[in-house]
């Protein structure tokens, strides 16, 4: 397959990209830094040279977007924002004058588009998707990748949830917290966190690539949310630090401005389960917390 990965120098694009090469793909990649041969240079706003590399390409996947691990103010705001919209437009006028267009389209999207939730369980069909900065942000990505349909192109939007991997994301950043002997509950605790192995995450990739009834938004999760305080319990037990301090609100607030982020990403419940993969037969390679961690931790 000619696979083409815009915005794919980050973590999850590094991944797919090793993922899909290993199986024989060719897969290039849209950026604006490009080093090797197999890196053409966008600036994820206008058309160029690079429109050209989207003719006969079986999958692209779009994975561009600002960081949300950042402070949000108006112009970072701004930037998490167009980042995207612009990215997603930007590509489907790419896609318009194709003369032969690519056959499916996957575009990042988050499992943050569900409201804060401990006790209710979002799939896609009953998920309950709320009205603050970090959901609108996903319901407009989402409006502006569905706006068109192409005759002949599929087109997915990835709700992902937090992916763990070795060499990015947010398992390294939680591996030292733990070590460093602050790998207690993050306020109270009882906020729900959605995951994925990241192998799990290519593999879903994949999964959704060739089964030709996935289309539409489609979780990309594990099944089994963990709560904060047992996660980080877990984590203690697998790192073998006997001891972790508990962080209240008030004190990551302080923090997080001097770790230029938001408290959202650490408090906001995210209670996700990815129903269409599971009904569509997809199986987990790693489907609980402890065995992913054991897993990342052994690798």
């Amino acid at each position: 397959m000619k696979i083409i990965i815009a915005g794919g120098t980050g973590f999850l694009g590094e991944n797919l990209e090793k993922y899909f090469t290993e199986k024989g793909n060719q897969v290039y990649i849209l950026t604006r830094n490009p080093q090797r041969k197999n890196e053409i240079y966008w600036d994820a706003r206008t058309l160029g040279e690079w429109k050209n590399t989207l003719e006969k390409a079986d999958v692209l996947i779009n994975l561009t977007g600002k960081s949300v691990d950042c402070r949000y103010h108006e112009k970072n705001k701004q930037e998490i924002y167009s980042s995207r919209i612009d990215s997603t437009r930007i590509l489907q006028r790419a896609v318009d004058q194709c003369s032969e267009i690519p056959k499916v389209w996957l575009n990042a999207s988050s499992a943050t588009i569900y409201v804060h939730s401990e006790k209710h369980l979002n799939t896609e069909e009953n998920g309950i998707i709320g009205d603050d900065f970090s959901m609108n942000i996903c319901k407009s990505w989402e409006k502006e990748f569905f706006a068109v349909k192409n005759e002949g192109i599929r087109k997915a939007a990835l709700r992902t949830s937090i992916v763990l991997g070795n060499n990015g994301g947010a398992f390294p950043k939680l591996k030292m917290v733990t070590k460093l002997g602050l790998g207690g509950k993050q306020g109270r605790g009882n906020q729900m966190v959605s995951w994925i192995h990241i192998d799990d995450f290519c593999k879903a990739v994949d999964w959704i690539i060739q089964h030709e009834n996935m289309s539409g938004t489609i979780n990309i999760t594990a099944p089994a949310p963990v709560s904060n305080e047992n996660m980080m319990k877990k984590l203690r037990k697998k790192l073998n630090v006997p001891f972790g301090l508990n962080t209240p609100v008030w004190q990551l607030e302080i923090a997080s401005v001097f770790l230029n982020t938001e408290t959202e990403l650490l408090l906001k419940s995210r209670n996700v389960y990815p129903e269409r993969l599971i009904k569509n037969g997809f199986q987990f390679s790693f489907s609980g917390f402890d065995e992913a961690i054991l897993n990342l931790l052994e690798s």
